[in-house]
């Protein structure tokens, strides 16, 4: 069996993950960004709040992913866009995404902004014949986990967060600066995204 690689990165370089073994000739499962998709929220008098009820309904934008699985990103969207936690299920988004711990960590991150809409992003796992490969979604979740946490260190996940304690100068968590050649050719050498 190959080498599986795992994401490392911070905002000045982002790794491209390979999921599987590595072998040639491995099919891959193509998962499929969908989204952005907006949560209602109320004014109230302590500030703004998350409205969950209508999201899965028929009539909803979104309600054609509830009984699919994979990855969310809660993120709120102003000049930007800001992730506020990321999960995942094996189950369906409908029984996962909002549920009561859930629902705490959107509205506990989305009372950090005064101003911004609250969107959901769903990575959805292809429909495949066969069992579930749960780690291929956790391998994206903590792919997503690692991303958000260099983009927002805020972020609500509490599992996967934590910054490595090594660097490769010029190639990764390595900071402003200009590259040596050979820090190039190492990047381009295993395809690492800046």
């Amino acid at each position: 069996m190959g080498l599986q690689l795992f994401p490392i990165f911070d905002q000045n370089s982002i790794y491209s993950p390979r999921i599987g073994s590595g072998n040639i000739g491995e099919k891959m499962a193509s998962f499929v960004v969908h989204g952005p998709f907006e949560i209602g929220y109320e004014q109230r008098k302590g500030g703004r709040v998350l409205v969950f009820d209508t999201f899965w309904q028929k009539e909803s934008d979104a309600y054609y992913l509830a009984d699919c699985m994979g990855c969310y990103v809660f993120a709120i969207r102003n000049r930007s866009l800001t992730p506020i936690y990321v999960g995942m299920t094996a189950k369906s988004f409908k029984q996962e995404a909002f549920n009561v711990g859930n629902r705490n960590k959107c509205n506990d991150g989305f009372s950090e902004y005064a101003k911004g809409t609250p969107v959901m992003y769903f990575v959805v796992r292809p429909k495949t014949p066969g069992p579930v490969k749960v780690k291929e979604i956790e391998a994206i979740e903590d792919f997503l986990i690692q991303a958000g946490a260099a983009t927002n260190p805020k972020l609500q996940n509490v599992r996967g967060t934590q910054t490595p304690s090594w660097r490769i100068k010029g190639v990764i968590r390595s900071g402003a600066g200009s590259r040596t050649a050979a820090e190039s050719q190492f990047i381009s050498l295993f395809d690492i995204n800046q």
